[in-house]
């Protein structure tokens, strides 16, 4: 027996081993096949798999203005020639970082610990676009300022958790078809993709075209117009092509069966991409790319929430609001809800007879709770990741 095997067994034997049902646990109904190696193998795959969200919901709702304000009648109405909101928007994202990574730390460690599944839980990719360019409007041009949106939020998280306690979540959830529950997380799964193969947060594939949408782009950024529309030099971009080698990387691990193959993957393409410098480098010599490799550069800080946390506005007079509101609370009920009940179906943890999985009163509830408590962080809704 090797030390991974005794680790496994005494990890198992645990109290915390019997809690988490591992194999070999001697609990009633032990999860055939969860060890702690892989158990943590697991975890780590599926927090770099979703690091990107720390950034790209920074840079979202950075967009939305959050608190920061100025004179729009000097300034204009997105206040772009304004130094002061511009310094505000700086440190705005900086609290956005820390409020993303604390409420998602938050929320996944009390899926673990109480609803005891293996399901990820951040702000979610879609509704924060939502949040910001629909009802709070690009630098608050909207017609919700930030603090209302965030009672909104709020609100929906507290109506989730009513729902959640009395069971409709439940019945709610079991009148969903079963084809559009698993087909849930394709869907997901195909929207993640799509963000990931353009440029703003992904390896520039595609860009924009007003003959079609999208077409195929690849440039590096010097050949991109406003727009973000390549104008020349087409797939001669570095880092579409590092993420290229990088996903062929990951599926030829995949297919040889490689343990941890997506973690290495992404950690490969990764330290490529640091050095400053290459054609592929993530920190070019640009004012963004120096802002991002000092932050880079402290490994390790942290960032008190300073202009973010607890600022509600209850006003709940405009219709605007109310349409927030719902549909918030319609698009947590098939995203969230749905992506719970794919994952539980893929772990094994469904119930084909009820169509129900094991704890998921308490993974509605820790949903439901952590949506609330993010709104006081300053965040948009919660949803389950894949």
């Amino acid at each position: 027996m090797g030390w991974i095997d005794t680790l496994n067994t005494r990890v198992a034997r645990s109290i915390v081993g019997r809690w988490f049902r591992l194999e070999g646990s001697g609990a009633k109904v032990e999860r055939t096949g969860s060890k702690f190696s892989i158990e943590l193998r697991a975890g780590l795959t599926t927090f770099v798999a979703m690091a990107y969200i720390i950034s790209t919901n920074a840079l979202i709702l950075t967009d939305s203005g959050g608190t920061c304000d100025c004179d729009r009648e000097q300034y204009g109405a997105t206040c772009a020639n304004d130094p002061a909101y511009t310094t505000c928007l700086q440190g705005l994202k900086l609290d956005l970082i820390t409020a993303t990574c604390a409420i998602s730390c938050l929320a996944c460690i009390l899926m673990g610990a109480l609803a005891n599944l293996p399901i990820a839980l951040a702000p979610g990719m879609g509704l924060n676009a939502y949040f910001a360019y629909t009802v709070v409007g690009y630098h608050g041009t909207g017609k919700v300022s930030y603090r209302n949106a965030l009672a909104a939020v709020c609100i929906e998280g507290i109506i989730f958790f009513v729902l959640s306690v009395v069971g409709l979540r439940q019945w709610f959830a079991r009148l969903i078809p079963v084809s559009l529950k698993t087909a849930t997380a394709a869907g997901i799964g195909i929207y993640l993709s799509f963000i990931g193969l353009q440029s703003a947060a992904g390896i520039g594939l595609i860009t924009g075209s007003t003959a079609t949408l999208v077409e195929l782009g690849g440039c590096p950024p010097q050949y991109r117009d406003a727009n973000n529309v390549c104008k020349g030099h087409h797939m001669e971009g570095g880092p579409t092509w590092l993420g290229i080698l990088g996903l062929m990387l990951i599926g030829t691990m995949l297919l040889y069966r490689l343990k941890g193959a997506i973690l290495i993957g992404i950690a490969i393409v990764a330290i490529i991409s640091w050095p400053r410098g290459t054609p592929v480098t993530y920190f070019p010599y640009t004012p963004a790319g120096t802002d991002a490799f000092n932050f880079f550069k402290k490994v390790v800080t942290f960032h008190p929430i300073e202009s973010t946390l607890n600022q509600f506005h209850w006003d709940l007079s405009s219709g605007e609001v109310w349409i927030a509101l719902i549909t918030f609370l319609y698009v947590d009920i098939l995203d969230c809800t749905g992506t719970m009940f794919s994952m539980a179906k893929f772990g094994g943890y469904m119930d084909e007879r009820t169509q129900d999985f094991e704890g998921s009163s308490m993974a509605f509830l820790v949903d439901s709770s952590s949506i609330a408590i993010g709104s006081v962080f300053g965040c948009s809704p919660l949803t389950a990741f894949i």
